[in-house]
């Protein structure tokens, strides 16, 4: 097919020019959707330095607070997943982005551990339905053969927002007091919201999912058709949220305690990882189409341990680091541009949006450990290799569990019927 074919014209955005006017839609809203769930959701990382001062919380402390959004979005993402099986994915995408956006004010209203702890696990409820919702929506309205591309492309919004949230802290944080910067760090994350959910309003439902008449129950994604698919799921995302959270909550505080970098430094070496991030995402979704998923999977876990491992087990100076933020930021978060293309294509389209917000989030709560574990051990063996040993496990799981996947590339989506015939 003239798709697939190596030349020049593949490094031009082919399989946009194949979405129809509703495709693009869905694939823009999906990706300001999920830009502004990163961008909230980092906001803590970039001021967790000023809180560790601010309010005296102990490393522990810090990592439970890490740990109560990631956890509470695996019930998020679950319930809404389930929702957007019942109501549609337009519905619940309208409420994702506002509870989203209304929970990270709140944390920025909070006064202490407590309140701040009840919002960040109110956050993690919308964090988690955002990006299973909003990858459903554009892997059903677009092409078999492009849905890689599609659907990582999506995926690489989390580097905007990330980056984002470094702009937002970096410049809040150094023109407001401290104690008053953190606060508007998080309400500002507010704003973006609003002109997100009007767009939504314009958006027409999929046709998959029109089409797909009965709903499943909510315990079809454990029936023995689809257990094993759902056990597979979810480890895989187990293991990439696991390298992942390691890395993204505590890699500040490392920089500004064992590096001694101030805080504008800190966010430009967070930049160099935003920015790799963005053209590992695009690489990964565009490799996914060529060389097929479970290549590039194994591609990127063994790049993100080799990365991790060198920047933190290698004696390097600080611009050594700054040179390997590069490869790091690339395969650590690039490879997740394939998990959404291999969820959508294990579940038929009656139980999909259950059954990514279920694998998706279990992964992201079962990760949500990690920083808290890092937290309890860095007083040990310090913060970085703590990071390098947990996100080392993490990608070994990845590795793990894609040798028992099975290839999906340019699969047609089905529904239960064919499933299960």
């Amino acid at each position: 097919m003239e798709i697939w074919r190596w030349s020049q014209h593949d490094m031009k955005p082919q399989w946009y020019k194949m979405l129809d006017r509703n495709a693009r839609r869905a694939f823009w809203t999906s990706f300001a959707g999920f830009s502004l769930d990163a961008m909230d959701v980092q906001l803590y990382a970039f001021v967790l330095p000023v809180l560790l001062t601010a309010w005296g919380l102990s490393h522990t402390e810090a990592g439970l607070l890490a740990s109560a959004t990631l956890v509470s979005s695996a019930a998020g993402g679950w319930i809404t997943g389930l929702l957007a099986d019942r109501i549609g994915r337009i519905r619940v995408l309208k409420v994702t982005i506002l509870w989203l956006a209304i929970s990270t004010c709140l944390c920025g209203l909070a006064d202490n551990f407590g309140q701040l702890l009840v919002a960040r696990l109110i956050q993690g409820l919308g964090f988690g339905g955002e990006w299973a919702a909003g990858v459903v929506f554009v892997a059903e309205v677009v092409a078999p053969e492009i849905r890689g591309r599609a659907v990582g492309m999506v995926q690489s919004a989390w580097a905007v927002g990330w980056g984002m949230a470094a702009a937002i802290s970096a410049v809040v944080l150094a023109l407001a007091p401290a104690d008053l910067g953190w606060r508007i760090t998080f309400i500002v994350g507010f704003l973006p919201a609003i002109p997100v959910y009007v767009y939504r309003t314009r958006l027409k439902e999929s046709e998959t999912f029109l089409k797909a008449g009965l709903r499943s129950s909510r315990h079809a994604i454990f029936s023995r058709s689809m257990a094993a698919a759902t056990i597979k799921g979810s480890l895989l995302a187990t293991g990439m949220h696991g390298g992942y959270w390691a890395i993204a909550t505590w890699w500040p505080v490392m920089l500004r305690s064992e590096r001694g970098l101030s805080t504008t430094a800190t966010s430009a070496y967070l930049a160099a990882i935003a920015t790799a991030s963005f053209f590992g995402y695009v690489s990964s979704a565009w490799l996914g189409d060529r060389i097929g998923r479970k290549a590039t999977l194994v591609s990127f876990a063994l790049g993100g341990t080799l990365a991790v491992l060198a920047c933190t087990e290698l004696q390097v100076s600080n611009f050594g680091l700054l040179l390997l933020s590069f490869p790091l930021g690339f395969f650590a978060l690039g490879m997740f541009s394939a998990i959404g293309p291999v969820l959508t294509e294990l579940y038929p389209t009656e139980i999909r949006g259950s059954g990514l917000g279920f694998c998706y989030n279990f992964g992201r709560g079962m990760a949500g450990s990690t920083p808290l574990l890092i937290g309890g051990s860095a007083a040990n063996i310090g913060i970085s290799h703590a990071i390098g040993i947990y996100a080392t496990c993490a990608y070994g799981l990845v590795l793990l569990v894609t040798i028992f996947l099975p290839e999906t590339r340019g699969q047609e989506l089905r529904s239960v019927s064919e499933a299960r015939s």
